[in-house]
């Protein structure tokens, strides 16, 4: 059994990893598009978003280190700690209002993975989990995401004649910027195996100090 669940850990570490990895756990190569055309029509256009750069970072946020002695094995409901918390924001603000949701559709592109679009945070009143040891050990049992964070630009239309207008950046030289969040996963780590780095399965090992 215990053969399985690490051979199943490591599958799983592997899966993050490429997935992470892909970005290669960093900024995002990017150049902020502009607009498709230098003119608008103010009737119906009215904002023009796109992402300058967009970062991965593996980030546990609830997390509880469980010894297990020998003869001591068996099935135990844990309740983690939360240890750190992410949220989504726009320029600092928790306040996401919907003119943002297509600046998220383009950071899901970006980054390959769908992100968090609404007023959102991982903090939650208690985190749970029902584990099953079957050898005495030294486990960390997680909860986390991939936190993602980055800059981003903006145009608006401004009227130059009836129907017929140009875009205008509203933040020329200094981009504004945006935190989000993947889907959260909760598993277990062991200081038996290692996991791949860089993925949110090696985050939680680390903080059992093996």
């Amino acid at each position: 059994m215990a053969s399985r669940n690490r051979r199943a850990a490591l599958t799983s570490g592997f899966a993050a990893l490429f997935a992470v990895t892909g970005l290669g756990l960093g900024a995002v190569p990017a150049q902020a598009d502009p607009p498709p055309n230098p003119v608008c029509n103010p009737d119906r256009d009215y904002l023009w978003q796109d992402v300058v750069t967009a970062r991965v970072e593996p980030t546990v946020t609830d997390f509880l280190a469980v010894a297990i002695a020998p003869g001591t094995t068996g099935q135990y409901t844990k309740t983690l700690s939360e240890v750190d918390s992410v949220s989504t924001t726009v320029n600092n603000s928790v306040e996401v209002t919907a003119d943002f949701k297509a600046l998220f559709v383009k950071v899901s592109a970006k980054v390959g993975f769908s992100v968090s679009n609404t007023k959102s945070s991982t903090r939650t009143t208690t985190v749970t989990d029902t584990v099953n040891f079957n050898s005495p050990g030294y486990y960390g049992l997680y909860r986390g995401t991939r936190k993602v964070t980055g800059e981003w630009v903006q145009y608006i239309c401004a009227r130059s004649g009836p129907g017929t207008g140009y875009w205008i950046r509203t933040d020329p030289g200094t981009p504004g910027t945006f935190v989000t969040f993947d889907v959260p996963e909760q598993g277990t780590v062991s200081c038996a195996w290692p996991e791949p780095s860089g993925t949110l399965r090696a985050a939680a090992r680390l903080r059992l100090f093996c």
